[in-house]
C-alpha cells in the first residue's frame, strides 16, 4: 500500500504543534465562502506539497489540521490529497460552493483507504437538506466514489472527512462537483434493473415485504416506487420444485409488465443453477447429439418467449445462457470447443429474433474486471459471426476485483466491440449476521475483498458505485445495473436448493430488504442515479 510519507508527516506534525501552541503560528482561519460552482484545485496539483491545498480548508476538532496535506503520487499529476498522523486524528477538507441552482448535484473523487477509521467518507453538507455520505472503501487501488445531494439553499458544502486512529491513511485526487444526477459525461444511465427470480415462491411460502416505514406493500410496487424500471427473470427448463419454469415466468412477467417495468429473460439452459462452475443440461436433454442439442436451445427459446409474447409481455431483452465463460451445456458447448459453442449461442439467438426483432440478444460473463478473459471469449463469438447485441458482467465487488477493474474492462468492451455493456448482476451485504440457519456467502472476509461495510449504507453506497462506473464507460455505452435477488429474503422453504425445500437461503443479507422486512437505503439508490 502507498499511504503518506510517514516519517516526515510526523516530523511536520510535530512541528505544527510547537508553533501553534506556542502562539507562533496561528491555526487556519475558517474557510471563506466560494463564489463558484466548481471545485477549485479539484487535482491537489496547485502549489505542490503543500500543507494547506490552495483553495480548499481544513479543520479539526482535535486540533490537527496538519492530518491534512498534498504530497507526491497523484491518481493523475503529480500530488494527491492525503490524511494521516501518527495519532488519533479528526480532520477535513473541504470547499464552500455557492451560486447554486435548485436541483441533484454529485461529488465524486478517486480514493484510496488503508482502512481502521472509526470513519472515512466524502461528504455533502448544507446544501438546504441533510448530509449525505459515502464512504470510502478500504483499498490500494486508486476508486471512484460519489455522493449525491439535493441542493436548494443556493450552496452547499464539499468535504473529506476522517475520523482516524493513529497511522490510518487515505489519498483522494480528481474531484469533481457537477449538477444533474451523478453529472457524468459518459451517458444517462437507461437500465435501473432487480433480478427477482426467487419472488414468487418466497411470496407462495409467505414471504411479505414493506417500506421504509413499515407498511405492508407488493414488492414489485416497492421496487418500482424505488426507481427499479427493468425485472429479470431465469428460466429453467424443468425445474424439481416447479418455479422459474415456462408458466411461471409467465405469471410473474405478467406482474412485472403491469409495473410498467420492461423485462429481462436469463435463460440457463439447465434445470437449476448454471454458472461458471456448473452448466449441467437439462435431465431431458440428457442424450441428445449435439444437432439435437441445438435444435432443443432454438426450440425452447423460442417457446418461452413466443408465449410472452402472445400474452402480451414480450421479452425486451434476452440472455442466450448465464454466466458462460467457459461456455454452456457441458460438455458439448464447453469453450475449449468454440465452433460448438457458437452454434449453439447462434441457436438461442436467431430465435430471439424469430419471436421479435427488436428484442435485445445479451450475452453474459462473470468477472466482470477479468479483461483478458472477455477479449478472448468475444473475440472467439465475433469472429464465428455469434449474434448479439449487449454485453453483461456479472460484478461483484467482493469476488470479481475492483471498481477500477471492472471501469477498464467495460471501457474497453465497449470500444473494442462497439457495443452497449451492463452489469446483469450486483449485490453487496447490509450485515453480517444471519436470518435463518444456512450460512451466508457474504462474510467478514468478503467484507474486507469489497471494501465497504457490511452495513445498510456499506450497501447503498457499494450500488451506487457500480452504477457510477457503468454511467462512466464513454460515448453512452454505460446502460446501466441488474441488482441480483433484492427480494430473496430468508423465507423457509424458499431456499438455494430446488430439490430440497428444508434447504436455507445464503443471501439474504444482500437482499434490500432487512430482517424485520424492511426496505432498506439501497433500494433509493435506483431513484437517484
Amino acid at each position: 500500500m502507498s499511504g503518506p510519507s510517514h516519517p516526515l508527516r510526523t516530523a511536520a506534525a510535530a512541528l505544527g504543534a510547537v508553533l501553534l501552541a506556542a502562539g507562533l503560528v496561528a491555526g487556519p482561519a475558517p474557510g471563506p465562502v466560494r463564489a463558484a460552482a466548481t471545485i477549485t484545485n479539484p487535482g491537489f496539483e496547485s502549489s505542490g506539497a503543500s500543507q494547506s491545498p490552495p483553495g480548499w480548508s481544513e479543520s479539526s476538532s482535535s486540533g490537527q489540521q496538519s492530518a491534512s496535506f498534498t504530497e507526491a503520487g497523484g491518481r493523475s499529476g503529480n500530488y494527491r490529497l492525503s490524511h494521516w498522523a501518527s495519532g488519533a486524528y479528526r480532520v477535513e477538507t473541504y470547499q464552500q460552493l455557492t451560486g447554486l441552482g435548485s436541483g441533484s448535484y454529485t461529488l465524486r473523487a478517486w480514493v484510496r483507504s488503508g482502512g481502521g477509521q472509526v470513519a472515512a467518507y466524502l461528504a455533502l453538507r448544507n446544501c438546504g437538506g441533510a448530509e449525505q455520505r459515502a464512504n470510502i472503501p478500504t483499498t490500494s487501488n486508486w476508486t471512484q466514489i460519489s455522493v449525491t445531494a439535493q441542493v436548494s439553499s443556493g450552496q452547499c458544502t464539499a468535504a473529506v472527512v476522517s475520523d482516524a486512529r493513529a497511522g490510518n491513511w487515505i489519498n483522494v485526487d480528481d474531484v469533481e462537483f457537477t449538477g444533474g444526477g451523478t453529472g457524468n459525461p459518459g451517458g444517462s444511465i437507461s437500465i435501473r434493473g432487480a433480478d427477482v427470480s426467487t419472488l414468487l415462491k418466497s411470496q407462495d411460502r409467505g414471504g411479505i415485504y414493506r417500506d421504509a416505514a413499515g407498511n405492508q406493500r407488493d414488492p414489485l410496487q416497492l421496487l418500482r416506487a424505488g426507481g427499479v424500471d427493468y425485472a429479470r427473470l431465469k428460466v429453467w427448463v424443468n425445474p424439481a420444485d416447479g418455479y422459474n419454469n415456462k408458466a411461471r415466468v409467465l405469471s410473474m412477467a405478467s406482474r412485472v409488465k403491469a409495473q410498467g417495468m420492461r423485462l429481462l429473460i436469463d435463460f440457463h439452459y439447465s434445470d437449476s443453477w448454471a454458472d461458471p462452475g456448473k452448466q449441467n443440461k437439462p435431465a431431458a436433454w440428457s442424450g441428445y447429439n449435439f444437432n439435437q442439442l441445438r435444435d432443443a436451445v432454438y426450440h425452447h427459446t423460442y417457446d418461452v418467449l413466443s408465449a410472452l409474447k402472445a400474452q402480451g409481455t414480450t421479452a425486451d431483452m434476452v440472455q442466450v445462457g448465464n454466466e458462460i465463460n467457459d461456455g454452456m451445456l457441458w460438455p458439448d458447448g464447453r469453450s475449449n470447443n468454440w465452433a460448438n459453442l457458437a452454434a449453439l449461442l447462434t441457436a438461442g439467438g436467431n430465435a430471439v429474433k424469430a419471436v421479435n426483432g427488436s428484442t435485445q440478444v445479451l450475452l453474459h460473463l462473470a468477472e466482470g474486471g477479468n479483461n483478458s478473459q472477455h477479449r478472448w471469449w468475444f473475440d472467439q463469438a465475433v469472429s464465428r459471426g455469434v449474434p448479439f447485441d449487449v454485453i453483461g458482467v456479472s460484478h461483484y465487488l467482493y469476488w470479481h476485483g475492483s471498481l477500477s477493474s471492472l471501469q477498464a474492462n467495460l471501457n474497453d468492451l465497449a470500444a473494442r466491440y462497439g457495443k452497449p455493456v451492463l452489469v446483469a448482476e450486483t449485490a453487496y451485504g447490509f450485515t453480517l449476521n444471519a436470518d435463518d440457519s444456512e450460512p451466508n456467502i457474504f462474510n467478514s472476509s468478503l467484507q474486507q475483498a469489497g471494501g465497504y461495510p457490511a452495513t445498510p449504507q456499506g450497501q447503498a453506497d457499494a450500488l451506487r458505485a457500480v452504477f457510477d462506473v457503468v454511467r462512466s464507460v464513454p460515448n453512452g455505452r454505460g446502460l446501466g445495473v441488474f441488482y441480483w435477488e433484492p427480494t430473496w429474503t430468508a423465507v423457509s422453504g424458499n431456499g438455494w436448493d430446488p430439490t430440497n425445500p428444508s434447504s436455507g437461503n445464503g443471501w439474504e443479507n444482500q437482499a434490500l430488504f432487512d430482517y424485520g422486512d424492511r426496505a432498506l437505503p439501497g433500494l433509493s439508490v435506483f431513484g437517484s442515479v
